[in-house]
């Protein structure tokens, strides 16, 4: 599985395959056509009360991970599709964070390469 991350805001390049935008909001000031998104999977992002929750605390990033993990145990099918997708092809989870490290994107990316 070849699966990436890249925040929104960063430019898009070739490499960066089928992208993915895996918020529940759309980026603020950003046109569909800057962000150059293959796919919004607002099915796997983190729910509004998980999101609002961790806003981005450190202390809060392994609690943050186990409970988005419970949220994506189900939904099984769209996290088969990204699975598959992945096999195929490189696929960037696009985010719109300014934390580049402890983020949705890095919690999915996990979660794909770990959960079978």
């Amino acid at each position: 599985m070849n699966i990436q991350t890249k925040r929104v805001y960063d430019a898009p390049s070739s490499s960066d395959g089928l992208r993915v935008l895996i918020d529940r909001l759309w980026p603020r000031g950003l046109s569909k056509e800057a962000a150059s998104i293959d796919r919004w999977a607002k099915e796997v992002s983190p729910s509004n009360e998980l999101r609002k929750w961790y806003r981005h605390d450190p202390a809060k990033w392994h609690e943050f991970r186990t409970r988005y993990f419970a949220e994506l145990d189900q939904c099984p099918e769209a996290i088969a599709e990204l699975r598959s997708l992945a096999n195929d092809q490189v696929v960037t989870l696009v985010f719109g964070s300014k934390e580049e490290r402890l983020n949705n994107a890095t919690a999915l990316r996990d979660y794909l390469m770990t959960r079978r």
